[in-house]
């Protein structure tokens, strides 16, 4: 009780830094230059991908999409960072055109292929959106969200979305599914969802998802060590060459069950318990952490320190 007590506290404290530290995204610290991220900003990919038709190999946070322009992919995979703490991840034979990049309104247009969207945190207030067949969904709460461009289909793992459409609107839950070219595209109906979690795009968002848990921890326990804390948002990590999230205060779980730790609870619990497997307790389901934690103290002056786009308090 105790610790419960003291983690509000500390929630407290981080939560007002947050807002104190929101005018300081274009300082510098004595470790690294700061990286400025915007929606858009392509976190990973993984064989054939390009942008607007130029091949892209292996890109690591180096490239940023800008509104108009469309990343594809052949026997590849893409992760691109939306708003801080959601990712869209992009299958194979996929196309995806960025329409909207800001922290008020991000929008993307899913125009074949399959697409995905993890929401660990929504910034209130924000517009996060997904176009596809004249249909779009917009994301109200965390969640797990798959569009199949050829199949026509919305699916909701876990979440809310807010589907607009010809005739009307609907909203949609977990379990739920939207298939736009029928004859009534806004009714809800079930789908198989252990079906779905063997898709490919699935798979691999999973195992994306349980990278990031473990960037998420071994940059908090960095920040907390050494310094560098902006407030909420993306921060980037030297050993992935990649972007990790770090929440403003406590903790978040993704839907996929991998933990994302604030500064302040590594730096007062420490570590999480577990490697591999998951630890269930009060927080619900949390693991993936432990593969590289100290890997950052091992290399002084390559610290890593907030990126450019920091946002105020989520919403689930």
């Amino acid at each position: 009780m105790e610790r419960v007590k003291m983690l509000a506290k500390l929630s407290i404290i981080i939560a007002a830094s947050t807002a104190i530290t929101f005018a300081q995204t274009n300082q510098q610290t004595n470790l690294a230059p700061q990286r400025t991220v915007s929606p858009g900003t392509i976190n990973y990919t993984e064989g054939q991908v390009s942008l607007d038709n130029q091949a892209l190999q292996n890109a690591s946070a180096a490239v940023v999409m800008q509104p108009g322009e469309t990343i594809s992919t052949g026997s590849g995979f893409a992760e691109v960072l939306l708003t801080p703490g959601a990712y869209l991840r992009i299958g194979h034979d996929s196309e995806v055109r960025l329409t909207a990049a800001g922290l008020a309104s991000t929008q993307i247009q899913l125009d074949r292929g399959r697409a995905s969207v993890e929401a660990d945190q929504l910034i209130r207030g924000t517009n996060l959106a997904v176009a596809m067949n004249g249909a779009t969904a917009h994301l109200e709460k965390t969640g797990l969200y798959n569009f199949s461009a050829d199949q026509q289909t919305v699916r909701v793992l876990d979440g809310k979305a807010n589907v607009e459409a010809a005739g009307g609107s609907k909203n949609i839950g977990k379990g739920d599914e939207l298939m736009l070219a029928s004859a009534n595209p806004l009714k809800a109906r079930g789908f198989d969802m252990k079906a779905e979690k063997a898709e490919p795009l699935y798979v691999w968002s999973e195992a994306r998802s349980q990278v990031e848990s473990q960037a998420n921890v071994a940059v908090a326990q960095n920040v907390a060590a050494y310094g560098g804390w902006y407030g909420a948002g993306w921060y980037w990590d030297p050993f992935w060459s990649s972007y990790a999230f770090l929440p403003g205060a406590g903790l978040l779980y993704s839907p996929f069950g991998w933990g994302f730790y604030s500064p302040a609870f590594i730096g007062y619990y420490g570590v999480p318990f577990g490697y591999y497997g998951h630890y269930y307790g009060r927080y619900g389901r949390v693991g993936g952490f432990n593969a590289r934690v100290g890997g950052f103290r091992a290399s002084p002056g390559i610290h890593s320190v907030g990126g450019g786009f920091h946002g105020g308090g989520g919403r689930r």
